[in-house]
């Protein structure tokens, strides 16, 4: 197996379960150190009250092939995403790799209201997890990043700007954070262009991560089950798929080309070969788009 990242550096803000773990996983895969961060530890879980942790991750990464680091950070915290950063500094003297995904926002998140029935203060809570911490991560690792040319970072989102230009997404606050999420990739390749560095906005599409799973009541080894709630569930792929997605984009020599834009998984998938693991290529939003949204019967043929 070829590790095209052997001797690259990664920060996984947001690592410790869904996209974000196995984004950090695929990059070890190719042969990086990832740094992967997040609330939950073994020591004690974040008001997500989930099971997974930052240490599971970093084994993974280990297992996968690179070198996993764990780090307790709350990224909205300044001083601790400094401190982070320094420590990185002092270890590598580099960073090649950014990738924001940082989130937490599902509890908090009031579906299906108009503004003048959501919550403020929990509203107020997902835009700061969600926009905050990504650009006060952004303000500490990037004069690391541009140390170098040829540095990437990735804005983890939901939805493409052109699909999130054309459709509301459920909430305002929702709509308002991943919406802001595209924009930042935009502004960063902006910054970034004199140094040589890129950025991209990516999104998965109907990802099965743990807690997707347990809402179909299904595992991976049965994810197909649950199409009996919901036969469009067929579409969906595994968190590997974006993250191999993010592998491919660390290892492209001309990852400038997607500076500043925004992407989905299943559309880098075609441009770099990579697939699901089970050899598929989920087109998510193509398939959302053309089939949900248009209300047409669930049926997945050419679109994985």
């Amino acid at each position: 197996m070829t590790q095209p990242l052997t001797g690259k550096i990664a920060l996984v803000a947001g690592a410790t379960r869904g996209a974000g773990r196995q984004i950090a996983v695929q990059l070890g895969a190719a042969g990086a150190t990832v740094y992967a961060t997040g609330r939950s530890t073994r020591a004690g879980r974040s008001e997500m009250d989930r099971p997974e942790t930052i240490e599971e991750t970093a084994e993974l990464v280990s297992a996968a092939g690179g070198t996993g680091i764990a780090v307790q950070v709350d990224h909205l915290v300044p001083e601790q995403v400094r401190d982070l950063v320094a420590r990185i500094d002092a270890e590598h003297c580099q960073l090649d790799v950014l990738v924001n995904d940082i989130w937490g926002g599902d509890p908090l998140v009031t579906w299906d209201k108009p503004v003048w029935e959501q919550p403020l203060d929990a509203g107020f809570r997902t835009l700061r997890l969600a926009v905050d911490t990504h650009i006060i991560t952004s303000h500490f690792a990037l004069p690391l990043l541009i140390r170098k040319p040829g540095g990437l970072v990735v804005e983890m989102g939901d939805g493409t700007k052109a699909y999130n230009d054309e459709n509301y997404r459920l909430s305002v606050f929702y709509d308002l954070a991943k919406v802001s999420v595209n924009r930042l990739a935009f502004s960063q390749a902006h910054e970034l262009k004199p140094h040589g560095c890129t950025a991209v906005a990516l999104t998965p599409g109907w990802i099965r991560s743990e807690a997707m799973l347990e809402h179909f009541g299904v595992t991976e080894e049965n994810w197909r089950d649950g199409a009996a709630t919901d036969p469009n569930f067929l579409i969906s792929e595994t968190p590997a798929f974006v993250g191999r997605a993010v592998a491919a984009l660390a290892a492209d020599e001309e990852k400038a080309r997607w500076s500043g834009k925004s992407v989905d998984a299943g559309t880098l998938s075609k441009v770099y070969g990579f697939t699901d693991l089970d050899g598929s290529q989920p087109e998510g939003f193509r398939y959302i788009t053309e089939v949900v949204d248009a209300g047409k019967p669930a049926d997945v043929t050419g679109y994985r």
